[in-house]
């Protein structure tokens, strides 16, 4: 098996082919009634496998929500395994929004299910919590890197019930006196920093999780500062629909915009199955147009 090109490598060279733009697959029950598909796995096969064909030369990068698909049990994993294959043959950088954390072998099993290269679920990064502290993960962020895979942790999210744990200021700790949002932020820099090749590569592999609507500096993270080097990646949902713009990027996410995934999923979707690759193709030239 070849050597791996790590994913800040790779998401570089989609930044530059194809923007910022990430296409969300959520097969929600609303979206496959106003698709004509029934809220099943031949449903959601159809859904996938539209959205799939409509992204792809468009954007290069898809994240499906799993939620969606492991509501439907063995059938919809069998689906996801081959909207994942479909994905990866059409050459879209692929982020499974699966959300997992834990500690020890429970969390490296997680690790093992999405990011081992060869599994039937094999993503080329996927979302992931650190809760337990951000050393709880570090099993599963060195093995990432080892198989060229990224992560995405959550940090400063965009739902009103996560500040009150977000935003607590940490007591006790290397990073006293910092948010968890910002520790964790912190924490993610510092290790990407850390890797031997960190010179080499214009982002790390291990990312974070900003909700595009959040107010990142009310959450303790500081969005004047110089973009760090290696890039952070930041995954950004809430462009589009919950009402982050193109134009925002910049204003929004400050000096970590350069490594900024803006992620869209029902502004697009809402376009039908015959209007979605027009939607994307125009949402894609709006966000090069803002320079993002």
């Amino acid at each position: 098996m070849s050597e791996p090109i790590p994913f800040g490598e790779r998401l570089a060279s989609v930044f530059a082919a194809y923007g910022r733009l990430c296409v969300g697959l959520d097969p929600h029950a609303s979206l496959l009634e106003r698709w004509g598909q029934p809220d099943s796995a031949e449903g959601l096969r159809e859904f996938g496998l539209r959205v799939i064909e409509a992204a792809a030369d468009r954007v290069g990068i898809l994240k499906p929500q799993i939620a969606f698909f492991e509501r439907h049990g063995a059938a919809g994993y069998a689906v996801l395994e081959r909207l994942l294959a479909e994905a990866r043959e059409a050459g879209l950088l692929v982020i499974a929004d699966v959300k997992r954390g834990d500690i020890g072998t429970t969390v490296e099993a997680y690790g093992e299910a999405w990011l081992r290269r060869g599994s039937s679920l094999e993503a080329d990064a996927m979302t992931i919590s650190a809760y337990q502290g951000l050393g709880s993960i570090e099993q599963v962020m060195a093995a990432a890197e080892t198989a060229g895979k990224g992560l995405f942790v959550l940090a400063a999210t965009s739902n009103p019930e996560a500040a009150a744990i977000q935003r607590a200021v940490l007591q006790q700790s290397s990073r006293a006196g910092h948010t968890v949002a910002g520790a964790i932020t912190q924490g993610v820099i510092s290790w990407n920093q850390g890797r031997a090749d960190a010179a080499s590569n214009s982002f790390g592999s291990i990312g974070v999780v900003f909700g595009a609507t959040t107010d990142l500096r009310a959450a303790g993270i500081p969005t004047d500062v110089d973009p760090p080097r290696p890039g952070l990646p930041v995954l950004a949902p809430g462009f589009g629909h919950q009402g982050a713009e193109p134009g925002d990027l910049r204003v929004r996410l400050g000096g970590y915009a350069p490594g900024v995934i803006a992620n869209e999923s029902r502004s697009l979707l809402s376009a039908g199955p015959d209007g979605l690759a027009d939607a994307i193709a125009r949402r894609a030239d709006e966000y090069g147009a803002a320079g993002a």
